[in-house]
């Protein structure tokens, strides 16, 4: 084999990629794709984020703290409460850690431990003597960051309402004297007048039904006697 033919075999690749070279030049005229610079339908990001919270917030309504903890799991707070122990004692006369001791935390005022260094954030949220109790321990605990922005407190937050209402039995319990348990809420009239109409309305099917199942039994009755007349 000669100069000759390795002459032809790299003569041969180049017309190849040569060929290819003007094959793709061909297929982007004849198929142009043109790109429009924006999204069809475009997303704000930004206002769904800022929307979601206040449509979560609109379905919740009320909580009836009253009925939810008189029907805790102490045992299931104090499992969540595992989770804390990294920053949290919940016993009596516990240390300080990252975050201050939780006996006696339900109903203490907000950033009132003496000598434990709170963040700004939450001691101006504790300035005006505002305590922990049910509702704001339960909002804080979703998420503390939203709740008390500037928090020092890392933690992302409890999804779970089962979650932050049995640690919140729990805390009440760590306590040298719990503090007393809400009432349930009352129910609605909206709600009474709507269970009464539906007894009313049940009753009514009920009493149709019954006579209905009278004249069938005595229609029956009458057959069957002008049965036996005719047999006589």
């Amino acid at each position: 084999m000669g100069d000759l033919f390795f002459n032809k075999v790299a003569g041969a690749i180049l017309a190849v990629g040569l060929f290819i070279m003007a094959l793709n030049e061909l297929s982007g005229i004849l198929f142009p794709t043109r790109g429009t610079g924006e999204l069809a339908f475009p997303i704000d990001l930004a206002a769904l984020d800022a929307a979601a919270p206040a449509a979560a917030a609109d379905d919740s309504g009320p909580v009836d703290f009253g009925l939810l903890l008189a029907g805790a799991d102490l045992s299931a707070g104090e499992r969540v409460a595992r989770r804390c122990v990294a920053c949290h004692t919940f016993d009596q006369g516990g240390a300080h850690g990252t975050g201050p001791n939780m006996w006696n935390v339900m109903g203490r005022t907000v950033a009132s431990i003496s000598g434990f260094n709170y963040s700004s954030a939450m001691s101006d949220y504790g300035s005006d003597g505002t305590q922990w109790m049910f509702q704001n321990m339960y909002e804080y605990l979703e998420n503390p960051r939203r709740y008390v922005p500037g928090t020092s407190m890392s933690f992302a937050g409890l999804r779970s309402q089962d979650d932050r209402i049995n640690i919140i039995a729990y805390m009440r319990n760590q306590a040298d004297d719990p503090i007393d348990l809400p009432e349930p809420l009352p129910e609605e009239p909206e709600a009474e007048a709507e269970m009464a109409d539906a007894e009313a309305e049940d009753a009514a099917a009920d009493m149709a039904e019954a006579e209905a199942d009278e004249n069938g039994a005595g229609d029956y009755g009458d057959d069957e006697g002008e049965g036996d007349n005719g047999e006589d």
